[in-house]
C-alpha cells in the first residue's frame, strides 16, 4: 500500500512550523493541525483500499501511522502542559516540571514490559498488537484508551505513539527545567553544536553498550535506546540497528571489544610517550 507512505510534504511542513513560529503554543497549535490532517487522510485511504498482507498492516500501524501520531501527542501535551505553566516563581515552575516528569515515569512503569517489547525491537507479538483484527481479542489493560475506531485502530498502535511522545517529552522538560534553573531565556538559549563522531556505527555501538553495562543511565532508570538518545544529543551520529549491531559484535570470531580495546591502547601508549 505504496499510497499511504507519509506525504513528502509532512515533514517539510513540520520543519516549516518550527522556523516560523518561536511561540511554543502556536507551534504546538500548527503541528496539530497538520498531523490530524494526516491522520483523518490515511483513515480514509485505509477505508477505500485493504491491506495486500498481514504484514503491510503491521508496517503501517507500527510505523507509517505512528509519523504523525507521535507528532500529535507529542505537540498535544506539550499545548496542554504550557498553558497550564505557572507564569511566575522560579519554585512553583519547577515544581510543576517535576510533577509532571513523575506522571510520565509512572506511565512507563505502568507500561514497563510494553516498553521493553518497543525498545527491544521485538517482533513476536506483532501481529497482536498492530493488527486490527486483534482490538476486541487483545484486551487494554496498560493503557486509558476507553474507545478505539475499530477500523483504525489496533490493540497497542496509540500506546506506542503515546510511549514514543512522551520519550520525546521528557527531553523537552529536561531542557526547560535546564533552562529555568540557569536562568536562561527560552528563545535565546544556546544549543551547543555536536561533537563530530569520525568512527562508524559498530564502534558507537560499542562504546554505548560499555557505558551502559557499567552503569551510564542506571540512576534513571534509562534502557539503552534512551542512553543512546541522551549520547547522539552530544555526538553528531544517528546509529543504526543497535540491538543487530550488537549481536553482530558478540559473534566476532576474535576480539569482541575492537574499539574499546583500541581506546586502551591509544591512551596507553600516550601516557608512556608522556613518561618518556
Amino acid at each position: 500500500m505504496n499510497s499511504l507512505s507519509p506525504t513528502s510534504n509532512f515533514i517539510k511542513e513540520l520543519n516549516e512550523i518550527k522556523i516560523q513560529n518561536s511561540d511554543i503554543l502556536q507551534r504546538a497549535l500548527c503541528s496539530i493541525k497538520i498531523c490530524s490532517n494526516l491522520l483523518s487522510f490515511y483513515k480514509k485511504k485505509i477505508l477505500v483500499k485493504k491491506f495486500q498482507t498481514i504484514q503491510e498492516e503491521i508496517e503501517f500501524f507500527k510505523k507509517t501511522k505512528q509519523i504523525p501520531l507521535i507528532q500529535l501527542i507529542y505537540f498535544s501535551e506539550i499545548r496542554s502542559f504550557e498553558i497550564q505553566f505557572p507564569k511566575a516563581d522560579k519554585s512553583e515552575q519547577l515544581k510543576f516540571i517535576k510533577k509532571k516528569i513523575s506522571q510520565l515515569n509512572q506511565f512507563f512503569l505502568f507500561n514497563l514490559d510494553f516498553g521493553r517489547y518497543v525498545d527491544s525491537g521485538a517482533t513476536h507479538f506483532d501481529k497482536e498488537y498492530y493488527t486490527r483484527e486483534y482490538l476486541g481479542k487483545c484486551h487494554i489493560t496498560t493503557s486509558n484508551f476507553y474507545f478505539q475506531d475499530p477500523d483504525f485502530c489496533t490493540p497497542r498502535d496509540m500506546l506506542l505513539g503515546k510511549y514514543k511522545a512522551y520519550d520525546s517529552l521528557v527531553t523537552y522538560l529536561d531542557k526547560k527545567k535546564y533552562i529555568i534553573k540557569n536562568n536562561l531565556n527560552e528563545t535565546h538559549a544556546i544549543i551547543k553544536a555536536k561533537i563530530h563522531w569520525p568512527f562508524n556505527n559498530t564502534n558507537y555501538v560499542e562504546l554505548l553498550y560499555a557505558l551502559y553495562v557499567k552503569g551510564l543511565g542506571r540512576e534513571n532508570n534509562m534502557t539503552i535506546i534512551k542512553v543512546s538518545e541522551h549520547l547522539q544529543q552530544v555526538f553528531d551520529i544517528t546509529p543504526k540497528d543497535i540491538y543487530k549491531t550488537y549481536q553482530d559484535i558478540k559473534n566476532r570470531k576474535n576480539s569482541r571489544t575492537l574499539f574499546l580495546d583500541e581506546l586502551s591502547t591509544g591512551i596507553i601508549s600516550e601516557m608512556n610517550k608522556s613518561e618518556e
